[in-house]
């Protein structure tokens, strides 16, 4: 498959014809548009930088919520969590999308704001390839995604996401991924915003991958 970050939290996966994007945000994230042609979108959550599906092209099935919701042949596990420490209090909820693509199972957290519980954790230790906001503020910081990268033994694969890149203004209160990566271990710099991911050059141990944005 091929995983193109666009930015933010929004990436694009292709596999065998099919075309997924991630999140999609509105004019106010100053990345270039998510417009790629799409068949399917699936939004965290409804803010303005998760949800923005009509710049999407194409007229993709959009995949939101708790529970299994099946696309094109591919089955989604949306699981509940929260965009805070309160229970969504303070952000609400949001949903973490597990599903199954090229032989590999991928989690997108979307805008995680808290500690895994048991039960979620549970739902996820399948889970190859990982996209975790690392930026903190809006969500989890450095320390919650080390130990998310720490829990599950099958994790090889992890792009750091939601992360303040030269792109977004100083106002725009989240960290750099620096601050995740000086806390882990086998950074691997991919050099471009794409890259392919096989089965066969799925990493044996835990590696971080950190794309450039479109």
């Amino acid at each position: 498959m091929k995983i193109k970050w666009i930015g933010h939290s929004c990436f694009l996966i292709e596999d065998d014809g099919v075309r997924i994007i991630t999140d999609p945000y509105n004019e106010q994230i100053p990345y270039r548009p998510p417009d790629y042609l799409a068949d399917i979108v699936t939004v965290s959550h409804e803010h303005f930088d998760h949800n923005a599906v009509d710049r999407v092209k194409g007229n993709p099935e959009v995949i939101r919520g708790v529970g299994k919701h099946t696309a094109h042949g591919i089955t989604f596990t949306g699981i509940k969590s929260y965009h805070d420490e309160e229970n969504g209090k303070k952000r609400g909820e949001n949903t973490i999308f597990k599903f199954t693509v090229a032989g590999i199972t991928l989690a997108h957290f979307g805008d995680l704001g808290q500690r895994l519980t048991a039960d979620q954790a549970a739902a996820l230790t399948d889970v190859e390839v990982a996209f975790i906001p690392v930026g903190g503020f809006f969500t989890i910081g450095p320390d919650e995604a080390v130990e998310i990268a720490n829990r599950f033994s099958n994790l090889k694969v992890l792009f750091p996401m939601h992360y303040k890149t030269d792109i977004l203004g100083d106002d725009f209160p989240i960290a750099p991924v620096a601050n995740f990566l000086r806390r882990m271990h086998n950074v691997k710099k991919i050099g471009g915003s794409e890259v392919t991911l096989t089965r066969a050059n799925l990493p044996t141990t835990q590696e971080v991958w950190i794309l450039d944005y479109a």
